[in-house]
């Protein structure tokens, strides 16, 4: 029997190739990561894993410009960056430095990855309801970049894990907990590219572009530093003013309390100082 013309057929889920494609990429890269810095070659690692975080800034954007949205799309990314910048960045880590710190390596790493796993969720069940200006916490594929940086730039400069392990515990640390955080840092969502720029931006631009191409290692980790740090200085800059403008309004009730007090004083002595108006009785005479 043929289905009757009235019965509804549930809507076709679709799989666009485009965004997934680059969405698998940053999976491999990741995975490719993990590979590399089993066989002790951590600078490829860690390359691998800025490679992803390219990667994962394109899925996006494609998938926008070409209107191939989906929910298969965004599940499919939210477990590759589980992957890309969640576990890889946490076994490289380990495996170059923290593995010989004993169970307070081990900590760390798992300390990383659970973060960012929380990070992810929490992400994935916000988006519509926070502000598209700002991150909630340090976005995952910014500290997996911090963490791979750090140990790009150590390797370039000849440095082993065994003798960063304070650092790369500090760091590690630093990172997860940021993403778990109430912290906001800056989307860039809110740049219009459709718009003109200052000439300043330009020069800028330029310059950065021109840094990273002598150190790409050096230049990527600073600017990877500056935003991890950029969160929690906006925030002490938002508790000095919020405090400041508390201590202003606090003031200002003082003042006006005082006034009130003063001007009910003022009345109490016009009171008491005043004499009785009230008029004699003259008496008659007989």
């Amino acid at each position: 029997m043929k289905p009757s013309a009235d019965v509804q057929r549930p809507p076709r889920r679709t799989i666009y190739i485009l965004p997934n494609l680059f969405t698998t990429a940053a999976l491999f890269s990741g995975f490719y990561a993990i590979v590399q810095a089993m066989g002790g070659r951590f600078d490829v690692a860690a390359m691998a894993i800025f490679v992803a975080m390219v990667m994962d800034g394109m899925d996006g954007r494609i998938a926008r410009l070409t209107q191939t949205q989906s929910p298969f799309g965004a599940e499919y990314d939210s477990l590759a960056d589980m992957v890309s910048f969640g576990v890889a960045p946490a076994l490289v880590m380990y495996e170059w430095s923290l593995g010989g710190m004993g169970k307070f390596g081990w900590a760390a790493s798992f300390l990383y990855c659970v973060t960012a796993a929380l990070r992810l969720a929490r992400f994935n069940t916000n988006i519509g309801t926070v502000d598209k200006s700002f991150f909630q916490g340090l976005p995952s594929p910014a500290a997996a970049a911090l963490l791979a940086g750090f140990i790009w730039v150590a390797t370039d400069a000849g440095m082993s894990g065994a003798d960063l392990h304070g650092s790369a515990f500090v760091l590690t640390v630093f990172a997860g907990t940021m993403m778990v955080s109430n912290v906001l840092y800056w989307s860039g969502k809110s740049i219009n590219l459709k718009k003109s720029v200052p000439f300043l931006a330009v020069c800028l631009f330029v310059l950065g572009l021109a840094l990273i191409s002598i150190h790409p290692a050096l230049a990527l980790f600073s600017l990877c530093l500056l935003y991890g740090v950029s969160g929690p200085l906006y925030w002490c800059v938002r508790w000095l003013r919020r405090r400041s403008r508390l201590q202003q309004l606090a003031a200002k009730r003082a003042q006006m309390h005082a006034a009130r007090e003063h001007k009910t004083e003022s009345r109490t002595e016009v009171n008491t100082e005043s004499p009785s108006q009230s008029t004699p009785i003259q008496e008659s005479e007989p």
